[in-house]
């Protein structure tokens, strides 16, 4: 191909391509018989770099850190923070002369090995999440000493020894947000001396108590042998009227168990697709909830109880946890923790005077995320839940979300139900259409849920919206506002405009692909999870440095003919 800027008459074995300013020939070769034809072509344009590049400094630390945990991110090439357009996935950088990493988002990158000393070099770092991967090892001192770090997740992982006393200190100030719940084997500064010295003794002590104890319990276990097989056997084949089994958890409950906990069904705390549900109170003062699964759900009990001990032992901090469960006769019921905050539906409705912050929905979003990852991710076979909706992400007193329900649409279907659904489960709403058309179950149905669910905590409104003369959806509400690029309108007005912009816009890209009409291309929920917590680090540090300048470019989000986010 050969260019030039002044047309000339084109000879037979000539062909014009207008592409801009400069057009350009393609010129058969000299052994063709026939005219050019232009079967593709590729267009290169260099482009002048004016920002400086990110500080060196940071530059070779965050190569460290990629090289050491051998960290596979497709977009870790080139400058870490420009283009801004193209900065490494899980960064946030700030500066306008030279750009610095303030923001280093890891979370469940596979990290193993102890805490590399790079990350001390990354000086400006406000916010670093290495959660949920297999770090080991003593926390590192030099922690403490990153002079701008405001948020260290490290929760999930796999640190032990004492917290050292700096970073314990900073956070005690509350000049530091420090989670590092999931550690079993990391203790407060000081503790653990003195736990491995009395650890030992203590143990001496009890293998000399248990030999005494087990002879002389002995007989005393085979004389319980009965009223041990009482607790496992299914509760319709007894009747018992003692309150002292209800000491015991995760067991079956007789029906008239049932009647004491919940005061003869005194008070009504819910009702739902699967029966009233009941406040309760068992013999140890532990709250619960007991639902009673209703007359019309009697179909397909056939594996009630295998069902039930399954879900018995799925056990998750953001999974509602299923205590026990009643199965005499004709009487089905469900005994779960109780959630003091009610479900995030309830939280959400315009009447409601506890308005959730923006801050605090991520991290609704964020929770709710994990408990679905861990049940399409963490569990064998994977578990669908088949009923997301906000209903049932229910909120603990202090706002942590906790998802219900979980296998309850397959445990509780019709007879006729088959491993492809003949009937579509969930809540309308919240449905897939595509499960709709096929009655196909996969994963991709949960993803559509929970992209409604987002919606809702983007807008604070129902996923039925209704209006004088009708009834409309969420969507069909949303999404031109989300064409015109309106995000004032579209975020919940209550929030007053407290919220950083690019972390909405974010929200909004990750519920738009959630909803996408094809559903192979809705991405899993692990993903999400990333994503949703990179917009809560955005919000954070915003919040902590007291500074309402976006810390990442706004581009203008539209959308084609297909419901699916564009490229930001």
């Amino acid at each position: 191909m050969i260019s030039t800027n002044d047309p000339e008459p084109l000879l037979e074995s000539q062909a014009r391509i207008d592409v801009g300013p400069s057009p350009c020939l393609a010129n058969a070769t000299s052994d063709s018989d026939a005219p050019p034809i232009l079967n593709a072509f590729e267009i290169y344009k260099l482009m002048t770099q004016l920002d400086s590049p990110t500080s060196p400094q940071d530059v070779g630390a965050i190569m460290d850190i990629k090289s050491s945990y051998q960290v596979y991110k497709l977009n870790w090439q080139g400058d870490p923070c420009l283009p801004t357009q193209y900065r490494w996935e899980g960064l946030v950088c700030k500066g306008d002369t030279i750009p610095r990493i303030t923001s280093l988002n890891l979370s469940s990158s596979k990290l193993t090995g102890k805490i590399n000393i790079s990350f001390s070099y990354l000086t400006e770092l406000e916010f670093l999440d290495l959660s949920y991967n297999e770090l080991e090892g003593p926390l590192p001192e030099f922690l403490a000493h990153l002079p701008n770090l405001k948020v260290l997740n490290l929760t999930g992982n796999k640190l032990s020894s004492p917290i050292p006393k700096d970073l314990k200190q900073k956070a005690d100030n509350k000049t530091l947000e420090l989670s590092v719940a999931g550690n079993p084997d990391l203790c407060m500064t000081g503790s653990c001396k003195k736990k491995n010295i009395v650890v030992p003794l203590v143990a001496s002590f009890s293998a000399l108590f248990l030999i005494i104890l087990i002879i002389s319990l002995g007989f005393r276990i085979f004389k319980r042998q009965k009223a041990l097989y009482i607790h496992v056997v299914p509760p319709a084949r007894f009747n018992s009227k003692k309150r002292g089994s209800l000491k015991s958890k995760h067991h079956a409950f007789s029906y008239n168990e049932i009647l004491n906990i919940t005061d003869n069904f005194k008070t009504i705390i819910g009702e739902g697709g699967f029966g009233k549900v009941y406040i309760g109170i068992l013999q140890d003062h532990t709250q619960v909830a007991v639902k009673m699964l209703s007359t019309s759900s009697k179909q397909g009990y056939k594996e009630f109880q295998s069902e039930v001990q399954l879900l018995m032992i799925v056990h998750h901090r953001n999974l509602v946890s299923l205590i026990g469960y009643c199965d005499e006769g004709e009487i089905k019921a469900l005994i779960y923790e109780y959630m003091t905050n009610g479900n995030l539906q309830q939280y959400l409705l315009v009447e409601n005077s506890n308005i959730i912050n923006w801050t605090k929905r991520l991290k609704i979003a964020v929770d709710a995320a994990h408990g679905l990852d861990y049940l399409h991710n963490g569990c064998k076979p994977p578990i669908i839940h088949r009923d997301l909706k906000s209903s049932n992400i229910l909120l603990d007193e202090n706002l942590h979300a906790k998802i219900a329900d979980f296998g309850l649409s397959r445990a509780f279907g019709n007879d006729n139900d088959s491993h492809i659904s003949t009937r579509p489960a969930g809540t309308f709403g919240y449905v897939d259409p595509q499960f709709q058309r096929t009655g196909n179950t996969n994963k991709k149905n949960d993803i559509y849920s929970f992209g409604i669910i987002l919606f809702e905590l983007i807008t604070g409104k129902k996923a039925l919206i209704k209006a004088p003369d009708e009834t409309i959806h969420i969507l069909q509400w949303v999404i031109p506002l989300i064409k015109g690029g309106d995000i004032q309108n579209i975020i919940d007005a209550r929030l007053q405009g407290e919220f950083n912009i690019n972390s909405a816009w974010k929200v909004v890209e990750v519920a738009m692909s959630c909803i996408s009409q094809i559903a192979a291309e809705r991405p899993d929920i692990n993903q999400i999870l990333v994503e949703l917590k990179e917009c809560l680090s955005l919000e954070i540090v915003q919040r902590n440095s007291g500074s309402a300048r976006d810390i990442i470019e706004l581009t203008t989000l539209s959308t084609g003919p297909e419901i699916t986010p564009s490229a930001r």
